[in-house]
This record gives structure tokens, sequence and C-alpha cells, in this order.
């Protein structure tokens, strides 16, 4: 079991970037896999990036892609998504989240957010225009 604090969320303006950290405790983070959601009010809940157990296999959506890159360090147990040329429609509650994999799914990961069991609280991005 894991427990997850996310931190770095703040105020970009446009075209600015954020980097959102994810601090894991709870063990060895090996077979794990991460991902990033963010929620905005009135809407539901969008998976963003997410990074397999081995830290091989990422995806975005496509609304982020070329912009924001997810990152995973397992040693310091931390996960990052790094947001480049932010844009108003990036504000939101960004989640970090985690489940755990099989021994030897080491490349797969993925956006929707059923298989996630564990949850951070959340850090808010706003993007001023």
């Amino acid at each position: 079991q894991v427990q997850l604090v996310e931190s770095g969320g703040g105020l970009a303006q446009a075209g600015g970037s954020l980097t959102l950290s994810c601090a894991a405790s709870g063990g060895s983070l090996d077979y794990y896999v991460f991902g990033w959601f963010r929620q905005s009010p009135g809407r539901e809940r969008e998976g963003v990036s997410c990074i397999s157990s081995g830290g091989t296999v990422t995806e975005y959506a496509g609304s982020v892609k070329d912009r924001f890159t997810i990152s995973r360090d397992n040693a310091r147990k931390m996960v990052y998504l790094t947001m480049n040329h932010l844009k108003p429609e990036d504000a939101a509650e960004y989640y970090c989240a985690a489940h755990r994999v099989p021994p030897g799914i080491h490349s797969f990961c993925q956006l929707t957010d059923e298989p996630y069991a564990y949850w951070g609280q959340g850090t808010q991005v706003t993007v001023s225009s």
C-alpha cells in the first residue's frame, strides 16, 4: 500500500510552466504504475498521463501531448509531471494515483482511472490568460 502527496500546484501564466511532484511512501515503487489525473468544476475527471512500473512506457492525453512530461524516480519515491506551454484549459485540481501490477508487467499503463487504487489529495493548478 502506498500513500501519495502532491505538491507544486499554483498560479501560472498562459504559456508558462509548472512541475507537479508526487511523493510516495509505504514501500518500494518497483511494482506500481503511476498516473496523473485532473478535474475541473463541472467536468469529469480525466487521465492526463501515466508511466509504467519500469518507467519505459508513458501515455498522454491528446490535449497535453508534447506539452507535458511524466517521470519517476523510484529511489527518491517521487513522480513528476512537468507542464509546459500551459493553457487556461489546463486549470484543474491535479491528482497523483497509483496501482500495483504483478512482477514482470513492466511496460503498461493506462489513463482510465479504474485500476488506480491509491490517490493523493490533489494540488490546484490555476492558469491566467
